[in-house]
């Protein structure tokens, strides 16, 4: 099966979702399409698969950012928030495709809570004082201006992703500044 997702979503990135078949996908992992169809009954089946997958990978990427966090300034905290975002979707390039196929999905709600929750803690640090209804509050606004940063980012060129980027840190940074103090 991890198979069939690597190839459907290399042919994904190659000819965009509307394009992507699943004879294709089946193909491109040298499967049968019985195979193909064995594990997944339609494309938007295959869409969800690799979404909830994704979702996976990017929560254990947040992961390590709880033992760096007491460490770091917020600019350093805003940065490599962002680091893990872009790092991710260059390393998997049908990240932002994915993105916007029109798939009904809708992550776990308690998985989406514990990707807050877990930021909720690291803003508890830099603010001990911050009650756990501020700090996921917090949390909350600052996972959707990061969030905010995907379609955007899909859409530019190399040079202005990067400047995408500085503008999307510089928003977060001074929220999170507002928010927890200097």
């Amino acid at each position: 099966m991890a198979a069939l997702l690597e190839a459907a979503a290399a042919v994904i990135v190659e000819v965009g979702y509307d394009a992507a078949t699943m004879t294709g996908m089946a193909e491109r992992a040298e499967a049968s399409i019985g195979a193909m169809y064995q594990y997944f009954p339609n494309k938007e089946a295959v869409v969800r698969a690799l979404r909830s997958q994704y979702g996976a990978e990017m929560e254990e990427r947040w992961k390590p950012l709880a033992a760096e966090s007491a460490t770091l300034s917020i600019e350093q905290l805003v940065d490599r928030i962002f680091e893990v975002l872009v790092e991710f979707m260059e390393s998997r390039p049908a990240y932002i495709p994915l993105l916007s196929a029109p798939v009904t999905y809708s992550r776990d709600p308690e998985a989406r809570n514990r990707l807050r929750e877990h930021f909720a803690k690291l803003f508890r640090e830099k603010r001990p004082e911050l009650s756990p209804e501020q700090a996921f509050r917090v949390a909350n606004v600052t996972l959707q201006m990061v969030k905010g940063l995907n379609p955007i980012y899909a859409d530019a060129k190399p040079k202005e992703r990067r400047e995408l980027l500085q503008e999307f840190k510089l928003a977060v940074t001074a929220y999170l500044r507002a928010r927890l103090g200097a």
